[in-house]
């Protein structure tokens, strides 16, 4: 296992930040144990809400179990619902050109590397309600951690030393498996495992220590995130050796196939919806750490008049946060729902009928899977009018959108460039923007075939392409 700590890209650290990561590894053992010289045999199990593309899951067995097909493995943890979804786009694009994807969550183990990424994601969960709920810490920690701290190239140090725990997982794969990471900590994990094909494919548009990972090939979605890796501007105080041409692709928006095989044809069926008057299916999302809730609350307050009225159709999914949903109606008793709560048949049903006819009302979505949970939202996309989000992963996604307030700075440069392609609105911070543009989009029905335009435009342009592009650049090489 080769040291990814003491230098980075040709850029040494000092010695206070070695010491830090190296701590900090050996706290995570003390509290969660010491399992480097454990064998983890290597099996698999059915994903039912991915069978469509016959993706894997990775599990442990008994014994190792043979990868089949032409596989391709996409490394990820759930942190929020974002690099799942990323996750399912890979395996997708995978799948479309002719690879077996195998999906390996690696904070899904009882293994010491696994426990410690549940950790630090509870603690960003946390903190990210915290965000929502105390304009303080929101100011004083939250902003300042997303947008700066994580940018320093130091904080890097501290994550490859951690990943080293994560080495374990991988020791019964086979080193030269194709291998796309939706996050840093599973690329890490596979480059000090001495995996040969790793993918990096970083999911924000602002640049930031946080995604290096040496030894990949790390992607990006646009080209504001190309030039801020090719310089590491702004990653220290001096300047810095950027990574090369080898080490950083340009490849355009993570995308599953299954939206954009037919996206003309949706965009066609919106703006036939919005120019015949008939109502218009607005997607709401709630994250996966289950903040900005006042903000959901206050945007279903001021849709139902127009709900009433014909005007407008609701689908909130609020992936696996019940409560979320249970608060809401103890705060809005009038509110009157259809539910689908762990009934993804019958949602798929729903998507289907919708095609050929509108269903008035609003629709709650809940279901206890996370797969189910996350690909509800593709699900509904193809037949939606207009998606609201903050401006996370979803932004890279062809559908027309309005943006919510961002929940930690490095969601604000998804957001201008969302709104610079077309296809989105500015970002709405409170309460009465957010209405504000409800009511523009709402009343003037000539933005959204705009904004659908836009989106057929950049599709021909290859804007959307991404997740392919990754999938050549793991398997460049490669024979099975």
């Amino acid at each position: 296992m080769s040291d990814k700590t003491s230098m980075i890209f040709q850029n040494p650290m000092d010695k206070k930040t070695i010491k830090s990561a190296e701590k900090s590894k050996l706290k995570y053992m003390k509290k969660f144990g010491d399992d480097s010289q454990k064998e983890y045999f290597i099996g698999f199990s059915d994903i039912k809400t991915l069978d469509y593309i016959g993706a894997k899951n990775i599990v442990f067995k008994e014994e190792n179990e043979k990868f089949e097909g032409k596989p391709l493995i996409v490394g990820n943890i759930r942190m929020g619902f974002g690099h799942y979804r990323i996750s399912i786009a890979m395996a997708s694009a995978a799948r479309a050109l002719g690879y077996t994807p195998y999906w390996l969550d690696l904070a899904s183990f009882d293994a010491t590397g696994s426990k410690m990424i549940r950790h630090q994601n509870d603690m960003y969960s946390t903190a990210s309600r915290i965000s929502q709920k105390s304009k303080l810490f929101n100011k004083l920690v939250w902003e300042p951690l997303n947008s700066e701290g994580f940018k320093k190239i130091t904080y890097n140090a501290k994550d490859q030393k951690n990943s080293e725990l994560l080495v374990p997982i991988f020791r019964n794969i086979p080193k030269d498996i194709p291998y796309i990471a939706t996050h840093v900590w599973p690329a890490q994990g596979a480059i000090h495992a001495g995996m040969t094909h790793v993918v990096n494919a970083i999911p924000d548009n602002w640049p930031m220590g946080l995604h290096l990972s040496e030894g990949a090939v790390h992607t990006v979605q646009t080209p504001f995130a190309y030039l801020g890796y090719k310089t590491l501007d702004g990653f220290a105080k001096t300047r810095l050796h950027g990574l090369s041409s080898k080490d950083l692709k340009l490849v355009g928006c993570y995308v599953d196939h299954e939206l954009l095989v037919n996206l003309e044809k949706d965009n066609e069926a919106r703006k036939e919806r919005l120019s015949s008057g008939r109502p218009i299916r607005i997607l709401m999302t709630v994250g996966g750490a289950g903040a900005g809730y006042s903000l959901y609350k206050s945007m279903i307050i001021h849709l139902l008049p127009y709900v009433k009225e014909g005007k407008v159709t609701i689908f909130v999914n609020f992936g696996d946060h019940k409560d979320v949903y249970l608060k809401l109606l103890k705060d809005l008793p009038e509110l009157k729902c259809h539910e689908y709560f762990n009934k993804y048949d019958e949602l798929l049903k729903l998507k289907e009928e919708l095609v050929k006819e509108d269903k008035p009302g609003i629709h709650a979505i809940y279901n206890e899977d996370i797969f189910e949970a996350v690909y509800s939202t593709n699900l509904l996309m193809p037949v939606c009018d207009l998606l609201i989000t903050k401006p996370s992963e979803l932004v890279y996604y062809p559908i027309p959108k309005i943006f919510m307030r961002h929940i930690g700075g490095h969601e604000v440069y998804g957001g201008i460039f969302g709104r610079e392609m077309g296809d989105a609105t500015k970002e709405c911070p409170d309460e009465k923007s957010m209405n504000a543009m409800l009511d523009n989009l709402i009343l003037d029905r000539e933005i959204i075939p705009v904004m659908c335009d836009r989106i057929n435009v950049l599709k021909k342009a290859g804007f959307y392409d991404g997740a392919y592009e990754c999938v050549k650049l793991a398997v460049k090489g490669y024979e099975h």
